[in-house]
C-alpha cells in the first residue's frame, strides 16, 4: 500500500498535538502530502481558526509538502468528505478520552471519521505525548485557569468559548436538520 495523501484533522487541541506528531513523522517518511484541515461549525467566525490554522501549517511545514483546509459545518462528516474529494490516502485524528456527560454531549468526531471515512484512519490518543508542547498557534491563557471540561485546553470557565461555541453551533444545526421538510426526526 502506497500513502500519497495524508489528513490530519486538527481542533487545535493537546489531542490534535500529539496527531500532528504522528502525522508529520509519517507524511515524512512516506513522501506524501500533508492536508492539514480545521472544520468551524457554520455559525462561529472563521478568522481565529484560520490564524492558527495558517500558523499551524507554517510549524508543520519542515520540508513537507503542505496543503490546508478550513472547512464549515459539522467536523466529522467534512473530514469525510473532504477525504472523498482529495483522494486521502490516511487519516490521522487525535482523541480526547471523552467518556460519560462530554462524549454524550459532544460525540466523538474520531468515531464518526472512523466509520464513515473512505480510507485508513489512525486515532491517536492525546495521551500518547501528554507532555506535547502545544504550539504557538493556540492562543494563550493565563495559568489561574483551569481545563476545559471538554477539550481540556486551560479556561477561566468550565467550558471554554470555543467548545460551547462549536457546541450551540452543533445543537442548531442537528435542530435545522431535523426540521427540514420531508425529515422524520433525529436518526436513532
Amino acid at each position: 500500500m502506497r500513502v500519497r495523501q495524508i489528513l490530519f484533522g486538527t481542533d487545535f487541541s493537546p489531542a490534535s498535538e500529539a496527531a500532528r506528531r504522528v502525522a508529520v513523522d509519517m507524511a515524512r517518511e512516506a513522501g506524501a502530502t500533508l492536508h492539514v484541515v480545521h472544520v468551524v461549525p457554520s455559525v462561529t467566525d472563521p478568522s481565529l481558526p484560520a490564524e492558527q490554522l495558517t500558523e499551524l501549517a507554517k510549524a508543520v511545514d519542515e520540508g513537507l509538502r503542505v496543503t490546508t483546509a478550513l472547512l464549515d459545518g459539522s467536523a466529522g462528516g467534512e473530514i469525510v468528505r473532504y477525504a472523498q474529494e482529495q483522494q486521502i490516502d490516511l487519516i490521522v485524528v487525535g482523541t480526547h478520552g471523552r467518556t460519560g456527560f462530554s462524549r454524550a454531549l459532544l460525540g466523538s468526531v474520531a468515531e464518526s471519521v472512523v466509520r464513515l471515512a473512505p480510507c485508513l484512519v489512525l486515532s491517536v490518543p492525546a495521551a500518547l505525548f501528554e507532555k506535547a508542547a502545544v504550539p504557538a498557534a493556540v492562543e494563550a491563557v493565563p495559568s489561574t485557569s483551569r481545563p476545559c471540561l471538554v477539550c481540556g485546553r486551560p479556561s477561566a470557565e468550565l467550558v471554554c468559548e470555543t467548545c460551547r461555541t462549536r457546541i450551540r453551533a452543533e445543537a442548531l444545526h442537528e435542530k435545522q436538520a431535523a426540521e427540514r421538510p420531508g425529515h422524520r426526526g433525529l436518526p436513532v
